[in-house]
């Protein structure tokens, strides 16, 4: 459990990298939109060889709050859109079905989805007495790389742990909560955020998204433009093109439901500009809500700017979530590497001095 990298490690904007046009949150981060908050469970116990429900264990649970009241009383609208369904996620059928968010949303490993919406069924049934049924949100990804996962180690306590620690100034990513265990492009990967600042006619809205990224082909991946993959690759590593990604999509913009699909179907193409190829064993999922007092009022043609608003929090929350990352050893011995930061600002910076010294001649480029 070493990194090759000093702490604390940078954020993309740190590096140079300007993904898009429109300006960033105060935070770069999901909790930019007024009253989300996010917490972490982190698990990091044992070394060497995997003895299955013992250990080792690289886990964890991540909750996202859209906002400071009690979800099942304060229902807001919601939307889901699955790329690819090869996911054991909880709940995502009634919140297409009924357009709208109960409760909170957990972020963890795929066995434990079912102990999570255990946890977080009791959490709203204490908070709502007498009521007899509950729609918990689970999304996932596969730890088992690096933890024991046939384990199930993420318990209530664990759950609670997140919710109650949830926080809007809450920025930590990489190797926290859900992502503790999670590889994106063959390097090590995790939790990342981003936001986006929309001005629309109606009014200046933000735009935020968390990511649990567990995939992509190391040769795919791109930062900032750059084919990263033909240039840095993670050690021991050639072919990790499965995997699974969720995303969260918040904002203030008051929107509906159906709108709120059409903007969680933009997340993914923050994934195809990072380099994703989504495979067929991958659960790509994003969940996308407004916590907007407001009565929906914006036009579907006015929509565009908070389209770019997710994708480009969605590319961006993709690369933080790998340059937030530290290396990680895992069962059996298993490696994840964390991206060398020094070398791809290298890299980046030659890109950045070649595309200068071409516009700054006299001579065509070739």
């Amino acid at each position: 459990m070493t990194s090759g990298q000093s702490s604390p490690r940078p954020r993309s904007r740190d590096l140079g990298i300007r993904i898009g046009y429109l300006s960033q949150g105060d935070q770069n981060s999901i909790t930019d939109v007024k009253g989300v908050q996010v917490g972490h469970s982190t698990i990091i116990t044992g070394e060497g060889r995997l003895i299955p429900k013992e250990g080792p264990i690289r886990t964890g649970v991540t909750v996202v709050l859209p906002h400071t009241g009690n979800l099942y009383r304060q229902k807001i609208p919601a939307a889901c859109y699955v790329l690819n369904g090869f996911s054991k996620s909880i709940g995502l059928s009634q919140v297409s079905e009924l357009g709208h968010l109960e409760s909170p949303i957990a972020l963890t490993s795929t066995l434990n989805v079912w102990s999570v919406a255990d946890s977080i069924v009791e959490y709203l049934s204490e908070l709502n007495t007498g009521v007899q049924s509950f729609n918990p949100i689970v999304l996932e990804c596969n730890d088992r790389f690096l933890n024991d996962a046939i384990g199930r180690h993420v318990r209530k306590r664990h759950v609670d742990e997140a919710i109650t620690s949830a926080s809007n100034i809450n920025i930590q990513e990489g190797n926290i909560g859900a992502g503790t265990g999670m590889t994106g492009f063959g390097w090590k990967a995790g939790i990342g955020t981003s936001s986006r600042i929309c001005e629309s006619l109606h009014g200046d809205y933000i735009v935020g998204v968390l990511v649990l990224c567990n995939m992509g082909d190391p040769r795919d991946l791109r930062i900032d433009g750059l084919q990263t993959g033909r240039y840095l690759m993670p050690p021991g590593v050639n072919d990790e093109s499965g995997g699974s990604i969720c995303f969260i999509v918040a904002t203030d913009a008051p929107v509906t439901a159906r709108q709120l699909n059409r903007m969680a179907k933009r997340a993914h193409l923050g994934l195809a500009r990072a380099g994703g190829v989504v495979s067929h064993g991958s659960g790509t999922t994003a969940l996308a809500f407004s916590n907007s007092s407001d009565r929906p009022q914006i036009d579907d043609a006015h929509l565009t700017v908070l389209f770019r608003g997710v994708v480009e929090s969605a590319e961006e929350a993709i690369i933080n979530s790998l340059l937030g990352s530290e290396t990680l050893a895992g069962r059996d011995g298993n490696v994840r590497h964390s991206i060398p930061t020094e070398k791809l600002e290298g890299l980046l910076n030659i890109q950045r001095n070649s595309l200068e010294k071409v516009l700054s001649s006299d001579q065509e480029p070739t």
